[in-house]
């Protein structure tokens, strides 16, 4: 919940949805939710289509709004933000404010080069799902 857009709905609908999260890789985990590109190669060519959205509907959803709160400029985390990196260590609050930044700097990226908005929902949404995937080992780990 260190993450813009991810409240307490957000990350427990997630919980739920993914269920056992060490059985995914951070390379599955986009494709499990159907966050990764549709490919159609042949020969040399490949081109990449729309996201493919196989898998979870419900937490594909959840992340993608999720990631439409990076497209607001971030200079300093919010009041919710602020409660909740009270919560945790020093090192998860460093690593949570960079991530924040770092993902509305991909987000920022993909309006200077032109890209649709939409594309850029779901590139940070596949990035916040492989960080929730981190997350969610560290708490399996952490629960037994």
């Amino acid at each position: 919940m260190c993450f813009r857009g991810i409240s307490v709905v957000t990350g427990f609908g997630l919980a739920v949805a993914i269920g056992d999260w060490t059985r995914f890789t951070g390379s599955t985990i986009g494709s499990y939710l159907g966050l990764t590109p549709s490919e159609h190669s042949s020969a040399q060519s490949r081109p990449q289509g729309p996201i493919t959205k196989a898998g979870n509907t419900y937490a594909r959803r959840l992340l993608i709004d999720a990631a439409w709160s990076h497209a607001r400029p971030y200079s300093r985390p919010g009041v919710r933000l602020l409660r909740q990196f009270e919560k945790v260590d020093t090192p998860t609050r460093t690593r949570a404010i960079e991530e924040n930044q770092r993902l509305c700097r991909v987000w920022a990226n993909f309006d200077a080069r032109g890209k649709r908005r939409v594309k850029a929902a779901s590139a940070v949404a596949r990035e916040l799902a492989g960080w929730c995937l981190v997350r969610g080992r560290a708490t399996a780990a952490i629960s037994g």
